[in-house]
């Protein structure tokens, strides 16, 4: 049978920790040397190269990769023409809109008449720059003041965009540094809100929220031997992500406790029951929601002995 090999990009920084620890969960032996861009997979029908994510959802719409796994904050910056296959539940953040915290606005609209009215220009500094100007014109005092003129963008390469009184700056980093003095609101992610309060900054509006997704390319998902190929590969990627929501669990149960037992554990499927060598002794052995295992505590401490307890790896959902 013909191999099919299949280039996977994957991202360096922010993302690069999560992402190899869902491979490693996912594959049964993964190499990555310390500052290098190739990881190796025991499966010699897949490339990997890391990259940034900024640059991967181009990349995987033009065919230089079958697949990649990027933030959907960039999937939605580039308009890139892929598959989103997969949310892997990983690499969580916010795309905010922050002002300095003691200007007296608390939406954009507000911001956007107070500077019109003043007949000042508006600042913006962002990565995000197609995303911020798509924001921005939504904006009903921008359509009322400006109509459907784009926000002028302005990059050391090249700027474009009419409208010079709201004018959006692209970033190279430390986006929370630069207002009041360099710009008058900022367009970027966070986790927490941390680092946007200890820079004075307040949050007015959510953007957008994203997380890691797998994504595919077209073309690829149209050939036949590819797309099997990558199925087999969301399959295990998948197994890995459901792996984090659920236990393993095994315990011992006197037969007269059984029920008492079985009328609160929510399976995953049902529960595998077998006959201890103990007479009316038996064993439970379940996959239960993680997040339901504190509210069984109570029952298994009373009615049951020797729980044994398994993070699993992979929990695969197949045909």
């Amino acid at each position: 049978m013909k191999k099919t090999k299949i280039k996977f990009a994957i991202p360096k920084g922010s993302l690069e920790i999560s992402t190899l620890d869902l491979l490693k969960k996912s594959w049964t032996k993964v190499n990555h040397k310390h500052r290098t861009y190739r990881v190796f997979l025991d499966d010699p029908e897949i490339e990997i190269k890391m990259l940034r994510p900024q640059e991967i959802p181009l990349l995987v719409s033009e065919g230089l990769y079958d697949i990649g796994i990027t933030g959907k904050d960039w999937i939605e910056e580039t308009k890139a023409k892929v598959d989103t296959m997969l949310d892997l539940e990983y690499g969580k953040i916010k795309l905010v809109v922050a002002i300095p915290s003691n200007n007296s606005s608390n939406t954009l609209d507000d911001l956007i008449n107070d500077y019109f009215n003043h007949k000042k220009i508006l600042r913006l500094s962002s990565e995000y720059l197609t995303t911020t100007a798509k924001f921005i014109k939504k904006s009903s005092s921008y359509k009322k003041n400006y109509g459907s003129v784009d926000p002028l963008i302005i990059t050391p390469w090249i700027n474009f965009g009419k409208n010079q009184n709201v004018q959006i700056h692209l970033s190279f980093g430390a986006t929370e540094a630069k207002p009041p003095d360099d710009v008058d609101v900022i367009v970027d992610v966070t986790e927490t809100g941390t680092t946007l309060e200890k820079n004075n900054l307040k949050v007015i509006h959510t953007v957008l929220e994203s997380s890691a997704h797998v994504i595919a390319n077209k073309q690829s998902l149209s050939n036949r031997l590819k797309h099997e190929k990558i199925s087999d590969m969301l399959t295990l990627m998948k197994g890995a992500v459901n792996s984090n929501k659920y236990l393993h669990i095994y315990l011992n149960i006197k037969k007269e406790n059984l029920w008492k037992l079985l009328d609160n554990l929510p399976a995953l499927k049902q529960p595998t029951i077998s006959n201890l060598s103990t007479k009316n002794w038996y064993s439970v052995n379940t996959i239960i929601p993680k997040k339901d295992f504190h509210k069984l505590i109570p029952i298994i401490r009373k009615v049951a002995q020797g729980l044994v307890i398994h993070e699993p790896k992979q929990i695969l959902e197949l045909e």
